[in-house]
C-alpha cells in the first residue's frame, strides 16, 4: 500500500482505496470507520480545511476532535473551485474503490464529479452520497443537519420529558448512525462489485437515518392511530425502566423487565410483598402504573448511594448502571479491558486517547495506527505515489494555489 504510516494494517479493508470529499461529522466519521479496518482514505480538503478541524476542544492550534476523527486518513488539500483541482480529483478517483462525499444533491453534477462522470473512467466506483434529505424527492436540496433532519424523522418529538419542551442529546447522534449505514453500504457495494464487477451509488439521507429509530411507532401509528409522546428517561408501557435518584446525588438506570428479574429487584429492596399489588403484579400492571412504580422504586434508592445501589443490584443479576460521566468511563474496567480508551502516540501532545474501535472482529481487527494528520499534511505524497507528478509538477501546482502542501500551505 502506497501510505506508508498503514503499512502492517491488516483489517478487513487492506488493500481498498477510497477518497473522501466531506466535511464536519457524518463523512469523515464514515471514512474513519473505513479507515480503522485498513482501507487507504485520502482525505481532500478546501485549503480553509474541514470546518471539523475547528470544532471541538483545542490544545493551542491542535484539535483533538480533528485527531481521532481524521484518524488512519491521509490528507491532501486541492481547491475543488479550480478546473486543474478538478482535474487532479477524477484522476484520483479513476484509481481508486470508493468515493465519499456529503455536499448537497448536484453539486458534484456541477463540478463535473457527479457519478456519471467518474464512472466511465472507473465502472468499478462505489461513490457514497450522504446528504440531509438523499439525491431524489421534493426536499433533496434543502440543507440539513443531523439535528435538523432528528426533528423532521420525529426522534426529537419523543426526546425529553413530557413537561417541557423537546431536548436534544448532546451529541452527534443522527449523523454517527448515519455513518454506520454509509459504510455498511459501502462494503455492501464491495461485495456486490466481486460479483459483477460494477460500482454503484450508496444513497445516504440523515432524515432517513434517524427514521429507522422509529420502527416501533411506524405500524402503531396506522393501526392503532398511536402517535407517541415524550416519557422523559421511563420505557413505554414497561416499569420498572428508568432513572432514579440516589442518596448521593446522582442517578442509577435500573431495567427490571420481566418478571422474575423484578421480583430479584423487590426481594433486594426488602419488599417480596409487591408482587401481590395489583399495580405491579404483572408486566403489564407495572406498565399501566409508571408513574407509581417509579415512585417505590426511587423512595428505595434514595436511601443509598450509586454504587452501594450498583453493587447490590448486579449480584442480584438485575440490570443496572450508574449515569456515568466521563471520568467515570475512564476509571471502569470494562472500558480498559476491551480497549475502548487506547492511547495513540501524537506528535505534538506525546499522546492522545482515542475511542477504541468498534465492532471487534476476532481474526481480521481494525487498528489505529495514526492519528489525525494536519491540514494538507500528505498532499505532496499522495500527488506523488498516485499520479506520479513530478516534485517540480507538484511545486508548480502548489505556486499556482491549486493544491497545498503542510499545515502552512507551503511545500512540505
Amino acid at each position: 500500500m502506497s501510505n506508508a504510516r498503514l503499512t502492517g494494517h491488516t483489517g478487513p479493508l487492506s488493500g481498498y482505496k477510497a477518497i473522501e470529499i466531506c466535511s464536519t461529522v457524518a463523512g469523515p466519521a464514515c471514512g474513519r470507520i473505513l479507515a480503522d479496518f485498513g482501507a487507504d482514505v485520502i482525505k481532500v480538503e478546501p485549503p480553509s480545511g474541514d470546518p471539523l478541524r475547528n470544532m471541538g476542544k483545542h490544545v493551542g492550534d491542535v484539535s483533538l476532535y480533528a485527531a481521532t476523527a481524521l484518524r488512519n486518513k491521509r490528507a491532501m488539500v486541492i481547491d475543488l473551485k479550480t478546473e486543474e483541482g478538478r482535474d487532479l480529483v477524477r484522476r484520483l478517483a479513476a484509481k481508486t474503490d470508493v468515493l465519499v462525499e456529503n455536499y448537497r444533491p448536484g453539486v458534484m453534477e456541477r463540478l463535473g464529479l457527479g457519478y456519471e462522470d467518474l464512472s466511465r473512467d472507473n465502472p468499478g466506483l462505489v461513490m457514497v452520497r450522504i446528504s440531509g434529505y438523499g439525491q431524489s424527492g421534493p426536499y433533496r436540496m434543502r440543507p440539513g443537519y443531523g439535528a435538523i433532519c432528528e426533528a423532521m424523522a420525529g426522534v426529537r418529538h419523543l426526546t425529553g420529558d413530557p413537561d417541557r419542551p423537546p431536548a436534544r442529546v448532546a451529541v452527534a447522534t443522527t449523523d454517527y448512525l448515519s455513518a454506520v449505514y454509509a459504510a455498511f453500504g459501502t462494503v455492501s457495494a464491495l461485495l456486490n462489485r466481486t460479483r459483477t464487477g460494477k460500482g454503484q451509488v450508496v444513497d445516504v439521507a440523515l432524515y432517513e437515518t434517524a427514521f429507522t429509530q422509529m420502527e416501533v411507532y411506524v405500524p402503531a401509528f396506522k393501526t392503532l392511530n398511536l402517535i407517541p409522546k415524550r416519557v422523559g428517561p421511563n420505557l413505554p408501557n414497561m416499569a420498572p425502566n428508568s432513572l432514579y435518584p440516589t442518596r448521593d446525588g446522582g442517578y442509577v438506570l435500573i431495567a427490571a423487565n420481566s418478571n422474575p428479574t423484578f421480583e430479584r429487584l423487590i426481594a433486594v429492596m426488602g419488599r417480596p410483598e409487591l408482587i401481590d399489588d395489583p399495580r405491579m403484579s404483572s408486566i403489564r400492571a407495572r406498565g399501566s402504573n409508571i408513574p407509581y412504580c417509579n415512585s417505590v422504586v426511587s423512595e428505595w434508592t434514595l436511601q443509598h448511594d450509586g454504587s452501594e445501589i450498583e453493587r447490590m443490584l448486579l449480584e442480584a443479576e438485575v440490570p443496572v448502571s450508574r449515569v456515568y460521566t466521563m471520568a467515570d468511563i475512564f476509571e471502569d474496567p470494562q472500558f480498559a479491558a476491551r480497549g475502548m480508551l487506547p492511547e495513540i502516540p501524537h506528535p505534538e501532545l506525546g499522546s492522545l486517547h482515542h475511542p477504541g474501535i468498534v465492532p471487534r472482529l476476532s481474526d481480521t481487527p481494525g487498528q489505529i495506527m495514526h492519528t489525525g494528520p494536519d491540514l494538507g499534511q500528505d498532499t505532496r505524497q499522495v500527488l506523488a505515489d498516485e499520479l506520479q507528478l513530478s516534485p517540480r509538477e507538484i511545486d508548480v501546482l502548489v505556486e499556482r494555489g491549486i493544491v497545498a502542501c503542510g499545515a502552512s500551505g507551503e511545500p512540505a
